[in-house]
């Protein structure tokens, strides 16, 4: 009777321990990475830099994902980064190349300046910050300093179709005809942001071409809609910096096709 009552108490104690644990957290799959990949670091400094730290120095960093066994997207992803600032008349051909030029041109500056503290800097890099079973996107982008008044940036973006093993445009995920509506819906979006009143001019603070609004071609893939970017210089003065602009796909749901990329966002969004 003793064992029996016992093991009944035994029982009812690991039973309290399961029912007050914490439910298990299933990963979804949209989350899970779907390509191997690792990062790839290059660190140069000029000859003069001796003692110097990196802050008072001209430095190459660039950092980089390497996929493994993905030439198409590897090439793709170092084409953009020697394209982020085109720093010479004739475009690098590598990143090893890029590195070994940007130190010359600053070598080159020095034996021709008088500014005995000036230094020339490059930071760039690209990155994954989503992946799923369909789609990958990185971001790229990075500093630029050679002389002059300040340095330059730039961020851009990568979408890439895993499956078809190519980059993603937006006529790949919307339908036919989808300009001129997005457009108009990006710029009621635009204006909000920007505390604009739906006709109130675009001159004289925003670089529109005809002072009209416009979408660009850089933007990345998110769960929840398109994140676009518009750079310095882009559409606004250097001091007034980057801006976003998010488009819901709550915004945009007539304007999206079916069984694209995006479907498994769209499905995990029921409300869409």
């Amino acid at each position: 009777m003793k064992i029996t009552f016992l093991l009944g108490v035994v029982i009812l104690g690991l039973s309290a321990c399961e029912y007050g644990a914490p439910p298990k957290k299933e990963k979804h799959p949209i989350y899970t990475d779907t390509l191997t990949y690792t990062y790839k670091t290059i660190h140069e400094r000029a000859a003069d830099c001796g003692n110097k730290p990196d802050s008072a120095c001209t430095v190459v960093k660039i950092n980089y994902p390497q996929f493994n066994g993905n030439t198409l997207l590897n090439d793709t992803v170092q084409a953009k980064l020697l394209k982020v600032f085109m720093l010479s008349e004739k475009p690098d051909t590598s990143i090893k190349s890029m590195t070994a030029n940007f130190l010359k041109s600053y070598a080159d500056y020095k034996k021709s300046s008088q500014r005995e503290r000036m230094f020339y800097d490059l930071d760039t890099y690209a990155k994954v910050i989503q992946q799923d079973s369909a789609l990958i996107s990185l971001e790229y982008g990075g500093y630029v300093y050679q002389g002059g008044a300040h340095g330059g940036s730039f961020t851009g973006f990568v979408n890439w179709n895993t499956k078809a093993n190519k980059e993603v445009m937006l006529q790949d995920i919307m339908i036919d005809g989808y300009k001129d509506k997005l457009t108009n819906i990006a710029e009621g979006i635009f204006r909000k942001d920007e505390k604009l009143g739906p006709t109130e001019s675009l001159e004289p603070n925003y670089f529109f071409k005809d002072s009209k609004f416009a979408l660009n071609q850089n933007y990345a893939i998110t769960p929840l809609g398109l994140r676009f970017m518009y750079n310095q210089y882009e559409i606004k003065p250097y001091a007034a910096g980057t801006t976003e602009l998010f488009i819901p796909y709550t915004a945009i749901k007539n304007l999206l096709k079916p069984h694209t990329v995006i479907a498994q966002f769209i499905n995990k969004n029921a409300g869409i």
